[in-house]
């Protein structure tokens, strides 16, 4: 059987065309920070695939925790205790803000927001606006997508609109919508979030990425959390992080947060808490929200909420990212990370900017680096052609390196197992691949 073509006949590629969707790549197994195609050739996974496994492939504890788990009880609805719920939750109060006392278990990133969603408009009733941001993702159900900036909202927002999301200006240094520098600008981008609250009325929250993911790994100057906090706690808004992707230790913290002194009503995450190697969500509330709820009805609730499996592949989760030390490894390993992306700027016209903590950076490149000109645009990326940053992968790819692009840059976050020497190796032929945009660029 030609799995390839029988995935592609049967299957729907997600985010794209399907005319463009015609060959997958087959995997047929993973290794450490590998994965192995079905000719057996190895690819180094520089973005953790969609900066979920955390912990690399082929983990046995990870595996034999879950396998023990399903010879166990493979399901239980979520209104019964066992022992793995009780421990699982107990892993995670040990790794979560002291603020964070209570725990909603779900299945995804997207599911997740989709509950604090609910937990913010039934507690902050009949507040039910939330600021948001423009380089955004929160996921793909109705209510997260609306909270979502990028251009998949733009795509499916008539159809699946979930009114009450305001989107704010970026804390994005390298093209500030306000055309200013930091730190003469004094945060205008956090000040506007105040202007913002005051004219739209009814506000009840702000939600927001504390490093922005897929859009672009925005890392926000100094202090801008902190007014946020401020900002939330004048007006009596809930501060809530969205964590599914910038979470466990990818930016050398448990989460991106901790990296600043403002702490969250309400976090969510995902992906990393299993390294994916089930599905789960997590929406964690602190102990004033939570004791509202022992009087009043909570709306919310799911077929496979505290999945045992999921909670058993959690506990030993966490347990590994702990014995490993790798929330330190990433902070060391980061810096020398983005020590040899900031070297790729000397040598490449392309590159506009380098930026990031931990193992999460991102690359952006321009057609012109004077104006900050791109080489594509959002509108670009709807009708579905081919970008600048979409040659660049595939040519990595085809060297044995699998990176994530976007309309203008590359997300790299590696498994946060990586070697040193596997970073090398992976820059020093993303070098290479590079001159495929400097060709194009001016300057």
């Amino acid at each position: 059987m030609d799995i390839s073509k029988v995935y592609a006949e049967l299957g729907l590629g997600t985010w794209r065309y399907q005319r463009v969707w015609k060959h997958p790549l087959e995997i047929v197994r993973g290794e450490g920070a590998y994965l192995i195609g079905r000719d057996g050739k190895k690819y180094l996974d520089f973005s953790s695939q969609l900066v979920n496994v955390n912990l690399g492939y082929g983990n046995r504890n990870v595996i034999e925790a879950i396998k023990e788990q399903l010879e166990t009880l493979a399901y239980i609805g979520p209104s019964y205790a066992t022992e793995i719920k009780a421990l699982a939750l107990k892993a995670l109060e040990s790794v979560m803000p002291g603020k964070l006392k209570k725990y909603m278990i779900s299945t995804s990133g997207a599911e997740a927001n989709e509950d604090a969603l609910k937990f913010i408009r039934v507690y902050k009733f009949p507040r039910y606006k939330v600021i948001a941001r423009y380089e955004s993702y929160h996921g793909a159900s109705a209510g997260a997508i609306s909270l979502t900036g990028d251009p998949r909202r733009v795509a499916v927002e008539v159809h699946t609109n979930v009114r009450g999301t305001v989107f704010a200006p970026d804390p994005f240094c390298y093209r500030c919508p306000f055309k200013l520098e930091y730190p003469s600008c004094g945060l205008a981008c956090a000040d506007y979030v105040e202007y913002m609250v005051k004219r739209e009325g009814n506000v009840a929250a702000i939600f927001m990425e504390p490093v922005t993911g897929t859009n672009g790994v925005i890392v926000p100057p100094d202090g801008y959390y902190e007014r946020l906090r401020e900002i939330a706690d004048d007006y009596g808004l809930l501060l809530v992080f969205d964590e599914v992707m910038s979470g466990w230790g990818r930016t050398g913290y448990w989460f991106a947060h901790m990296n600043w002194k403002a702490k969250p009503d309400i976090l969510t995450t995902a992906k990393g808490a299993t390294s994916s190697y089930v599905p789960i969500g997590v929406t964690a509330i602190s102990e004033e929200i939570a004791e509202y709820f022992q009087d009043n009805f909570m709306p919310i609730g799911h077929t496979f909420a505290y999945h045992p499996v999921a909670m058993a592949a959690m506990k030993a989760a966490i347990d590994e990212y702990k014995r490993l030390n790798l929330i330190e490894r990433s902070k060391v390993l980061g810096e020398y990370l983005g020590k040899r992306l900031k070297e790729l700027m000397e040598s490449h016209k392309s590159v506009g900017d380098v930026r990031g903590l931990g193992l999460f950076w991102a690359v952006e490149i321009v057609k012109d680096r004077d104006t900050k000109e791109p080489f594509n645009t959002r509108e670009d990326k709807l009708a579905g052609k081919t970008l600048m940053t979409d040659r660049i992968a595939k040519n990595m790819l085809d060297k044995g390196f699998m990176m994530m692009s976007w309309i203008s840059h590359f997300v790299l976050a590696p498994p946060l197992i990586i070697e040193k020497e596997d970073i090398d190796r992976f820059v020093d032929a993303f070098d290479e691949s590079l001159k495929i945009a400097d060709e194009e660029a001016r300057g």
